[in-house]
């Protein structure tokens, strides 16, 4: 899933720096660099930052992930201690969660996963929901399953439904292409 981080908010929440993370070098695409989603970008040294950190890209100035900007987002979740990156879509306000694909289990483990539940749960009234992404495989976590929706290519949309049943409401996710 690819989106502006120009979006985002950009300003850091007091005490908070990258230090030395560099998490977001690895999970996500940029596209000026030629940089795929899931693999280090040629110009980050890890734990220490960009080598072209003054000459670096707009799509990388721009960004801070969500653990940088939130001040009550809790140490644990520090892209280089969790090996998550949460980051929050301006347009439909969705949590995203993106994963190191070197540690894909990382969204499963504790205090993260009951975590990511009760945002998912918090989150059901305003119609949002959190989306975990490998890469671009692609699993919203819903506050009773987690529903697997495979890989997410740009333009591709998520279509939330509530339907009624004995036990209550349920929702069921659908991913629809934009080839479709």
């Amino acid at each position: 899933m690819q989106l502006d981080p120009t979006q985002f908010v950009t300003t850091p929440a007091p005490g908070r720096s990258c230090g030395t993370c560099t998490l977001c070098c690895k999970v996500f695409d940029v596209p000026s660099l030629e940089k795929p989603m899931g693999q280090w970008c040629r110009h980050c040294v890890q734990g220490r930052g960009c080598n072209i950190h003054e000459t670096r890209p707009a799509h990388c100035r721009a960004f801070f992930c969500m653990w940088m900007t939130e001040g009550w987002i809790g140490p644990e979740w520090k892209p280089e201690r969790s090996k998550l990156v949460l980051t929050m879509n301006p347009v439909n306000r969705f949590l995203l969660v993106q994963v190191d694909p070197g540690a894909p289990a990382a969204w499963k483990k504790e205090p993260y996963y009951g975590q990511l539940k009760r945002w998912s749960q918090a989150a059901l009234a305003e119609k949002r929901h959190v989306v975990v992404f490998i890469n671009k495989l692609a699993t919203v976590i819903l506050p009773d399953r987690d529903v697997p929706v495979g890989t997410v290519e740009a333009g591709d949309r998520l279509v939330f439904k509530e339907r009624a049943t004995p036990k209550g409401p349920v929702i069921d996710v659908e991913k629809v292409s934009a080839a479709a």
